[in-house]
């Protein structure tokens, strides 16, 4: 799940990044208000974290422009101002959440889920498909009730495909899902993880597997591939 962070303090967005990365997100940290609206105009964000005092701009603006072409993804303030004045405006301006500086990472992860977990958002707790279940929360995959370790980055692939399973995801939707800006993306990088998934899932001998459509892409479906 791809997560677009706006916070020109580098050593806070670097503690910030590296936070949600363990959680099993993909973060693409921005510190000014014109590369982050580029970024958004560019790569599928699931839920934006804004800080509101950037350099070229102030925050605030950027969610209201962000909000004015049609942005319904869940975006969370980060922030030190703590009047409530301000925080009605951030929450009148568009934010879903509103979280003062300074504050502990479990927090802001929490706060991030339980928006991400809101009527249309893109997060639901509990993902299944045949014999296997994927806590999105305590990021435990199962099959038949058997924990099944797994790496972030093949766990990443697994949800995106199990929030459609049946169903096809063409390569570059979950490439650009799956890796951001700062990442190494070769031409064969997401066959090779699909590769790697599909093997973990045999090994696990789950009852689902992942199909590939040359051409078109993949799906998470019963049977083997």
């Amino acid at each position: 799940m791809r997560i677009l962070l706006v916070e020109d303090n580098e050593r806070l967005a670097e503690f910030v990044a590296t936070g949600l990365k363990g959680a099993g997100f993909v973060i693409d940290v921005f510190g000014t208000a014109g590369d982050a609206e580029a970024a958004f105009d560019t790569a599928p964000y699931q839920a934006v974290i804004l800080d509101l005092g950037l350099p070229d701009g102030d925050g605030l603006d950027l969610l209201k422009r962000f909000r004015s072409r049609g942005a319904i993804c869940p975006m969370m303030v980060l922030t030190a101002r703590d009047g409530i004045n301000d925080r009605v405006l951030g929450l009148n301006a568009g934010a879903d959440d509103y979280l003062l500086k300074p504050f502990a990472m479990e927090e802001l992860t929490a706060r991030l889920r339980a928006i991400l977990r809101r009527p249309g958002a893109a997060l639901s707790v509990l993902l299944a498909s045949g014999d296997l279940t994927f806590d999105t929360i305590g990021r435990e995959v199962r099959v038949r009730g058997e924990l099944v370790a797994m790496p972030r980055r093949e766990m990443e692939m697994l949800e995106h495909l199990l929030r459609r399973a049946g169903k096809v995801i063409p390569k570059r939707v979950l490439e650009e899902s799956l890796y951001g800006f700062d990442d190494e993306v070769s031409s064969n990088t997401v066959e090779v993880l699909v590769s790697r998934l599909r093997k973990r899932l045999q090994t696990a001998a789950a009852g689902v597997s992942v199909h590939t459509l040359r051409g078109i892409g993949y799906m998470l479906a019963d049977g083997k591939p």
